[in-house]
């Protein structure tokens, strides 16, 4: 059997493609949290509402989509839904509305808790100086409730940027896709997953840091 020599120089005439996947999945990622924050926010106050069937329709949407794999959702935009409604979606379309959906799901939950973790007296204390329920939930809860969420926002968005390599089983190329070609090129594997695979840790690993300070000067606001 023939020794496997590393050879990572056969990936520099596919550095603009792997540019390309970077920022198609920053993309990808950026345009489905913008979504699900949207989503998530919508689902989370009809779950929480005193109104029967928004409660139904947003405690229906987080569970069903929860409870069914991210790969069916997007094989259900992507190839379902234009046999009903009788046109192709693009993939780039059909990618960001599968993310953005199923993410929107998970955020609802993290908002839920978050405003949940409000105290109480906060709201009563609004409610004596006059403001209503709309006033209340704009001006007091939101604000606080994203301070207690902000950590558990950051680790669905690093999950996102990972779940995003879903997508390649639609033909959107973005850096698990770009594997599948240079693979498909140069016959081997090992180089391009292990380089796509450092890729995603420093994208990940970057937003992580990033947001950790950005905690800390939050704490340090509030402290003083």
């Amino acid at each position: 059997m023939t020794k496997y020599k590393l050879d990572f120089t056969v990936l520099l005439k596919f550095f603009p493609l792997l540019l390309n996947g970077i920022e198609m999945t920053l993309l990808l990622t950026l345009l489905s949290v913008g979504i699900g924050v949207i989503l998530g926010l919508i689902a989370a106050l009809m779950r929480m509402s005193h109104i029967k069937i928004l409660r139904f329709i947003g405690t229906a949407y987080i569970e069903i989509v929860r409870g069914t794999p991210l790969m069916v959702q997007v094989y259900l935009i992507f190839f379902g839904f234009p046999q009903i409604l009788g046109f192709i979606i693009p993939p780039l379309v059909a990618g960001v509305i599968s993310l953005g959906f199923n993410s929107g799901a998970y955020v609802a939950e993290i908002i839920r808790a978050g405003i949940q973790a409000v105290d109480i007296g906060q709201t009563e204390a609004a409610y004596s100086l006059g403001m209503n329920k709309k006033m209340n939930m704009q001006y007091i809860i939101i604000p606080q409730a994203v301070k207690n969420i902000l950590p558990a926002l950051v680790n669905e968005f690093i999950t996102l940027i990972k779940e995003s390599s879903v997508v390649s089983v639609i033909g959107l190329t973005e850096l698990t896709r770009d594997y599948s070609l240079i693979s498909s090129v140069t016959f081997r594997s090992f180089e391009p997953l292990l380089t796509i695979g450092v890729i995603y840790f420093i994208m990940t690993f970057t937003l992580s840091k990033f947001m950790g300070r950005f905690e800390r000067r939050l704490r340090r606001s509030d402290i003083r």
